[in-house]
């Protein structure tokens, strides 16, 4: 079996990119309210702070801060893609692995996790996640996507409306 190395820092800030299996859907923000209700009763079990999100049809990136002592992203992780996928109807496609290992077939078994260096490093990345829908095509502006924590930061003054992001020669590394 693979050893996958994750790195855990006790109240550390992560960047995630998690998919579902089936690239070709928009499972999620049709399920868009289901997934919010994941990630609320995970943060109500487990708390931990969700400082910027993309939400995209097949697949999300955010980033989250964890408590002081706290380094488990992955039973959070674990909890919200399993009550996500028990709140959707059964019926997706599966391979005969995930058959015999009990598993749904909607998310992809592992995630990519970054853990945040220093304030620059968080920056980047908070901008890689709000131009994210620009850099896939499904809106030409970043105010346009609704499934983004970019709203929340033009709440708070971080950023004007019209905020365009970071360039692709700055974003080409980050997340997927």
């Amino acid at each position: 079996m693979t050893n996958y190395r994750r790195n855990f820092i006790e109240g550390g800030s992560y960047f995630f990119t998690l998919a579902l299996v089936d690239r070709n859907t928009s499972l999620l923000i049709d399920n868009i309210e289901l997934l919010r209700q994941s990630f609320r009763q995970t943060k109500e079990e487990l708390p931990f702070e969700i400082d910027s999100i993309v939400v995209l049809p097949e697949h999300l990136h955010c980033i989250w801060t964890l408590p002081d002592g706290d380094s488990d992203f992955s039973t959070r992780w674990k909890k919200i893609k399993t009550s996500f996928s028990k709140g959707l109807p059964k019926g997706e496609a599966r391979s005969e692995s995930r058959i015999k290992k009990g598993e749904r077939g909607i998310w992809q078994r592992r995630f990519w996790e970054h853990t945040l260096k220093d304030e620059v490093d968080f920056i980047r990345h908070v901008e890689y996640i709000h131009y994210n829908p620009v850099k896939h095509g499904y809106v030409s502006r970043v105010r346009e996507w609704p499934h983004s924590s970019f709203h929340r930061y033009v709440c708070d003054g971080s950023y004007p409306l019209e905020w365009a992001g970071c360039s692709d020669n700055e974003a080409g590394s980050l997340g997927e």
